[in-house]
């Protein structure tokens, strides 16, 4: 409280025939004090009245949110008034109010803390607004002085007006917001029930959107610091941005959703996320580092007017449900246009400006509900005429069948009876193939029979020319002319009486992994047909070594080592050794005249056989 000198200029009369006066911050005395440091001490000294000044050309999109505004404003009261008078300020979003009122004690101040950075409870009137009581007691010339500080923008416009006018005002004003709010809800639950009835998607969108916008204009009127969070301004500070931030979201996925962009508008798809990744990094910029990013409200029509182009795009291509789609965002978004140019002061606020986003949320909400409504009876429709075409599709197709099947049966009766000719005809062919089958297999036998004894009289035949002590080299490799011819020999001479295992003595056997070779089906060991035999891990042609051997068994034609090295083209060494191992094996086995085989199989494969 300090007590000062008081200058009036132009004040405003008490006036019972005069309800109400409403001035904007171009009609007000005001400072801006650029360093937040001046008192009330300083801006009332009469010194200091010169720098109020009253500045036409003034506007909300001037306000500078680092400084303080100090307003001055006279009131010349009337003690014989029949009303009781009040002063109102409109905008919700003002941080903090020091409102001085001239008391009557040594011309003092009394100080009156107002703003939306103090508690609800605290506030003279339950209201949306900030008031503050005349006191009309005492006639004369008040001076009142405000500093106003805030974040945000705020619009400075102070209202003078009597209780009744107040309360006629407050009271349809609530009634207007209950209405709107009630529609907001009424569709939302609408929605909710068709979105658990059809699981589409796009109907959540739409309900998030629906409370997101109706959040948004209750932060934007007050209404929700007033009933949802009145203990928490320091989230009404900050609830603006959230919830304008939470409708372009919502919008846009609905948007994307509704009209199926993707598919029908990649371009535009492209351009409505890129707008809303913009917009969300204003958004956390301003939430994490300075609230006055919030107030950049020129990018917010550029996402609305995106929609709004895109649902054109999409209906002129012949998507006959977004028709009411371009009608609803078309309305938003001349809604949203007025908002902002009387937001950044180009055009006069006043009642349908002021409440121009309500009522074009309102006429957007009903008409996107429509929207909604008429995708559903055009699906239907459409989805009716597939059913008809499927219903005709169906009686063709039932008509192609029975022709088909009458076609069908015909050639299957006729088919029929070519079957069962010839049938009859493969009956008497198998007749005469038993006939000609029972005539082979007699001739077989007798075959069998020939072949057995042809085979022991090549067998014969073939040991005795190895047994002849005068074949040459030339008649000995026709007999065995390469290494296949030898091995197949072996094979015969070893397991033509069936086969032993060399390590388990089992008697069954399998392929094994190379040509010539046995696998024992109890212990797994592989055995080539050279094991067990003179001849195994020679070096040399196997045929080679099959003729000294048949040369060191004859005795009658004896070779010298230079001569069988020359014919067999092998070097003298090589004979030397193998022909050594040979003469070993005949003193071995003490063999007088021994026998072909007596001299290739080692001892054990001789007691086995």
């Amino acid at each position: 409280m300090v007590g000062s000198q008081v200058y009036a200029s132009t004040p405003v009369v008490l006036d019972d025939a005069i309800e109400e006066r409403i001035f904007s911050v171009s009609q007000l005395a005001f400072f801006e004090d650029n360093s937040r440091s001046l008192t009330i001490e300083d801006v009332a000294a009469k010194e200091f009245q010169e720098n109020f000044q009253v500045n036409a050309a003034f506007s909300k999109n001037q306000v500078n949110t680092r400084a303080s505004y100090w307003v001055r404003l006279e009131i010349q009261k009337k003690p014989d008034s029949d009303k009781y008078w009040l002063i109102e300020f409109y905008d919700q979003s003002i941080d903090q109010i020091e409102a001085y009122l001239p008391s009557a004690v040594n011309g003092s101040f009394e100080m009156k803390l107002l703003g939306d950075g103090q508690n609800f409870e605290l506030r003279e009137f339950a209201h949306k607004n900030f008031q503050l009581k005349i006191d009309n007691e005492k006639e004369g010339i008040a001076t009142y002085y405000f500093k106003i500080t805030s974040s945000q923008k705020a619009d400075i416009r102070i209202a003078i007006r009597s209780y009744g006018r107040f309360l006629f005002y407050a009271l349809n004003e609530y009634f207007l917001y209950g209405l709107f709010y009630g529609m907001i809800l009424i569709i939302s639950l609408y929605n909710l029930v068709i979105f658990m009835a059809v699981r589409e998607m796009k109907y959540l969108y739409y309900i998030f959107y629906l409370c997101s916008a109706g959040l948004f204009a209750m932060s934007l009127d007050g209404i929700g610091f007033q009933y949802l969070w009145p203990d928490f301004p320091v989230f009404n500070q900050y609830a603006i941005g959230i919830f304008k931030f939470s409708v372009i979201n919502w919008a846009i996925l609905f948007s994307i959703r509704f009209l199926s962009t993707r598919k029908r508008a990649p371009f535009f798809h492209s351009l409505l996320l890129a707008s809303l990744g913009i917009k969300a990094i204003i958004f956390l910029t301003g939430l994490l580092y300075d609230i006055r990013f919030f107030e950049i409200s020129y990018f917010d029509i550029l996402p609305f007017l995106l929609i709004f182009a895109t649902s054109i795009f999409v209906f002129v291509k012949g998507y006959k449900s977004a028709r009411l789609f371009v009608g609803a965002y078309g309305v938003l978004f001349l809604g949203a246009v007025i908002k902002v140019l009387a937001n950044t002061a180009i055009i006069d606020h006043g009642t349908f400006v002021y409440y121009s986003l309500h009522m074009a949320f309102l006429v957007e909400m009903i008409l996107l509900s429509f929207a909604l409504g008429d995708r559903i009876r055009i699906m239907k429709q459409l989805r009716d005429k597939a059913l008809k075409r499927s219903l005709q599709q169906y009686k063709i197709n039932v008509a192609l069948k029975e022709k088909v099947n009458a076609e069908l049966e015909g050639k299957v009766q006729d088919r029929t009876r070519e079957l069962e000719k010839k049938n009859r005809l493969l009956e008497a062919f198998n007749a005469r193939l038993r006939e000609k089958d029972e005539e082979i297999r007699r001739i077989n036998s007798l075959l069998d029979k020939d072949n057995w004894k042809l085979k022991n009289s090549i067998k014969a035949s073939f040991q005795a020319r190895l047994d002849n002590k005068e074949m040459t080299y030339e008649e000995f490799r026709e007999l065995f002319p390469n290494k296949a011819a030898c091995c197949r020999y072996l094979e015969q001479l070893k397991w033509e009486e069936g086969f032993h295992c060399r390590h388990c003595g089992h008697h069954q056997s399998g392929k094994g992994p190379k040509l010539f070779t046995r696998r024992c089906r109890k212990c797994g060991s592989i055995e080539s047909v050279t094991a067990g035999t003179i001849f195994h891990g020679v070096k040399f042609p196997l045929e080679k070594a099959f003729y000294i051997t048949y040369s060191e068994i004859t005795g009658t034609q004896r070779f010298t080592l230079e001569q069988l090295s020359e014919i067999l083209e092998l070097r003298k060494n090589t004979v030397w050794g193998f022909r050594k191992k040979v003469r070993a094996q005949l003193a071995v086995k003490e063999l007088i005249s021994p026998k072909w085989h007596e001299l290739i199989l080692e001892q054990e494969t001789l007691k086995e056989k």
